[in-house]
């Protein structure tokens, strides 16, 4: 059983902590109250307030109509909640625009209750990172598939095959060298997932990024097997068919992920 509710809070440094002494991570999305609770008694070590709550709670069909303030009003119910699980939230599209506008934002969010917000990119993404660490706001970088970028992507689509596999590596080099404490790999082929895992000493959480990463996150409405209107990725696994209640569907997700069993080669990407 993965119930860790008496362990201690999770906190920035203890997930550099859990990657050297090779504990896998466990992390899924939540945007309310009820879900939380549930998820931070049996077993979740991470929660995200994504703005994937665009697509999946606000019925959008990508991530990009998401405001700080939306992000906020969940990271405040969410926050309310944990006793043990680290809370990450997302900076949405256009929020970390600038140095400036990424501090102001990660303020509301911090004042909301997260611990941690989550950037999407790298590029001009860098001096962002280095901004908001050096303010003593820690940063979860994400590669790979990043849903802000879709438009430009062209759809959602597999990353860092090919060619782009260096590009990515180099990326993932970089955000770290930034100060970024943590990095969400995206839809990248497993190989790929593993060796950026490889190069980084900052923890690698994997969705759709194969079982060699330091951790894994789904979405919530994903890993309970909702309908969100949306096509079902490949990297999907309904835990709640499994685990037969939500509390039991997080115990046997948290239990795959720690064991290794999460995704298996049916739930990822070749090269």
């Amino acid at each position: 059983m993965s119930t860790h509710a008496d362990s201690k809070p999770w906190t920035v440094p203890a997930l550099a902590e859990a990657k050297r002494n090779g504990q896998k991570l466990v992390m899924l999305t939540a945007y309310d109250a009820g879900f939380a609770r549930a998820f931070d008694a049996n077993g979740v070590d991470l929660i995200l307030v994504g703005d994937s709550l665009g697509m999946v709670v606000q019925g959008h069909d990508s991530t990009l109509p998401v405001t700080v303030a939306d992000i906020a009003y969940h990271t405040t119910a969410v926050a309310r909640v944990l006793q043990r699980a680290l809370l990450v939230a997302d900076l949405p599209f256009g929020a970390d625009a600038t140095p400036e506008r990424a501090f102001e934002a990660s303020l509301q969010l911090l004042r909301a209750g997260a611990e941690m917000v989550k950037i999407e990119g790298a590029g001009f993404k860098l001096d962002v990172i280095r901004y908001l660490v050096e303010r003593e706001i820690p940063v979860c970088s994400h590669l790979g598939l990043t849903p802000q970028s879709v438009l430009t992507l062209g759809g959602f689509k597999v990353q860092g095959r090919g060619e782009a596999a260096e590009r990515l590596r180099a990326d993932a080099r970089a955000v770290a060298a930034a100060g970024a404490a943590l990095l969400v790999l995206e839809c990248v082929p497993s190989p790929l997932a593993a060796q950026v895992t490889a190069d980084v000493a900052i923890p690698t959480i994997g969705i759709g990024a194969g079982p060699g990463c330091d951790g894994q996150v789904l979405v919530m409405h994903d890993f309970l097997g909702l309908d969100s209107g949306h096509r079902r990725p490949k990297f999907v696994k309904d835990f709640l068919a499994e685990g037969g209640s939500v509390a039991g569907a997080v115990r046997a997700y948290a239990d795959a992920v720690r064991a290794g069993t999460f995704p298996d080669a049916e739930h990822a990407y070749a090269s």
